[in-house]
């Protein structure tokens, strides 16, 4: 006959309890165990990271500025006078000297009045010897007065003397002889009269003969300037250099003092960087300047700071102190960079895509066995171009990558290959 069994199915409840907390158990740890764990390293080509070595010693500060060469004088050729272009002689790029005629311009009015300038002066002229001859006319009627006077007076004076000589002889009676004394006085002084009369003249003709020059040499004058006038309408280039540019073309109308051409120096250039506005304050005056025309370098000196800041930018002049290289021309694209100071003594590496001065950046740094790089974070100092200051976060020889890095943002440690 069967037996009836008990206690089986609490045996089985308590082994699935069992079990079931075995398993909880498991889970978990493996959980906990799982979320100690560090991430896979994503591995990273090593030939495409920029490393750099951190190191101590002097340390040059400069800042970096594109630019380019100009002359240090350009010459603006202006238009004398209102006129058309005729012809051009010469284009962008020749050399020319100080009497090259660059264009020609035409303009009638302007030599018709130098025409009419040159017949005002004829007519001056011919006023003036017309002029002439009446006045020396007219002193020489002056003149003959005077004479006539004189001659009478002569004769005055010998009846006064024989009258005088008969009534002393009783032969002549005293009325007579005081009425030829008188007419004798009369004649004598009607002649220093005329006397007087002709010094007179002769001031006058002086007077009139020159203001009669002055207008003759009035219209030289003019007729000079405007004939002058008419020369500058073939217009030179009144400096020697190389011709940058013409401004005009022909059949344009030209107003007077419109720039024609400009003319440059190639000899004599300096360089005009643009520094970003940021990094311009701590430039001076008189500091020295590097510029690479990528076929040479050439030192220079800062001489002068824009006051203005354009689109970020300040314009830097840099005078050029050492010879030009061959090739070097103006409007030649040019690197520039400025020497602010030079520190003795300072950790410093090699700066980094995104490191700015004074900032605090995350860098990788390379493991002694350099397979592996860990992100760390860097406290940074002063600048230079190529190289920047640390300040906290490395020591001397610790490698460093200074490759731009921001698609690793997620990762804290690289794996190198």
């Amino acid at each position: 006959m069967d037996v009836a069994r008990t206690g089986v199915t609490r045996k089985k409840n308590i082994k699935r309890a069992i079990l079931a907390v075995v398993f909880v158990t498991a889970v978990g740890g493996l959980t906990f165990w799982l979320s100690t764990l560090q991430p896979a390293a994503v591995a990273v080509e090593a030939s495409t990271l920029w490393p750099d070595t951190v190191k101590r010693g002097p340390m040059l500060r400069n800042v970096r500025g594109m630019g380019t060469l100009v002359p240090e004088e350009i010459l603006f050729v202006p238009a004398i006078t209102d006129g058309r272009v005729d012809r051009i002689f010469l284009r962008a790029g020749a050399a020319v000297q100080p009497d090259t005629v660059l264009l020609e311009l035409s303009n009638p009015e302007l030599q018709l009045a130098a025409v009419d300038a040159d017949w005002l002066v004829k007519q001056a002229e011919a006023t003036y010897k017309d002029l002439k001859v009446k006045l020396e006319s007219a002193r020489l009627d002056q003149e003959s007065t005077a004479a006539r006077v004189q001659s009478e007076l002569v004769q005055a004076k010998l009846t006064s003397e024989r009258d005088e000589a008969l009534l002393k002889m009783g032969l002549k009676a005293d009325l007579e002889f005081r009425l030829s004394r008188a007419k004798a006085d009369e004649l004598e002084g009607r002649y220093k009269i005329e006397r007087q009369r002709i010094e007179i003249t002769k001031e006058s003709v002086e007077a009139q003969l020159g203001s009669q020059q002055v207008q003759i040499e009035k219209q030289k004058a003019v007729r000079a300037f405007k004939q002058q006038q008419v020369g500058q309408l073939k217009v030179r280039a009144g400096a020697a250099g190389v011709l940058q540019q013409m401004s005009v073309e022909v059949g344009q109308k030209i107003l007077m003092g419109a720039a024609l051409a400009k003319i440059a120096q190639p000899t004599r250039l300096k360089a005009e960087l643009k520094i970003a506005e940021t990094q311009v304050k701590e430039i001076a005056l008189g500091q020295p300047a590097t510029v690479d025309t990528r076929n040479g370098l050439i030192q220079g000196v800062v001489s002068r700071i824009d006051p203005a800041a354009v689109n970020g930018t300040v314009t830097v002049d840099v005078k050029l102190t050492s010879a030009l290289p061959a090739g070097a021309r103006p409007d030649l694209s040019v690197d520039g960079t400025v020497d602010l100071e030079r520190i003795a003594d300072v950790m410093q590496m090699g700066r980094p895509v995104y490191g700015q001065p004074f900032s605090t950046i995350t860098l990788f740094r390379v493991n002694a066995d350099g397979k592996e790089a860990l992100r760390v974070p860097v406290k940074l100092g002063r600048a230079s171009v190529n190289s920047i200051e640390v300040v906290e976060g490395l020591k001397v020889g610790d490698k460093v990558i200074l490759s731009d890095m921001s698609q690793y943002d997620t990762h804290n440690r690289i794996r190198l290959q």
